[in-house]
């Protein structure tokens, strides 16, 4: 299980995650304020402007201040950087 940090030490299990979007759009703005009444957003941007929104498998809805290339690059990081050291030995 890969974990991703999306801020602040906060972390998401990058198998449970479905998409990552802008929050700027009125359709995910709609996702985000149904999650807010349903109970499953969680809003993990300490009070600073949301700049991507993670949707899980179960619904929830997560806020984040990091841009959503940024959590891209952070998923797609897989150590990398270990394999090729054990390759030259």
């Amino acid at each position: 299980m890969k974990l991703v940090n999306i801020g602040f030490g906060n972390m998401v299990s990058a198998n449970r995650m479905v998409a990552i979007v802008s929050p700027e759009s009125a359709p995910i703005k709609r996702i985000i304020q149904d999650a807010k009444e349903r109970g499953t957003l969680v809003d993990a941007t300490h009070g600073r402007r949301t700049r991507a929104v993670v949707i899980t498998d179960s619904d929830h809805i997560i806020l984040t201040y990091l841009q959503s290339e940024t959590l891209a690059n952070r998923i797609l990081d897989d150590g990398s950087f270990e394999d090729e050291e054990e390759n030259d030995e």
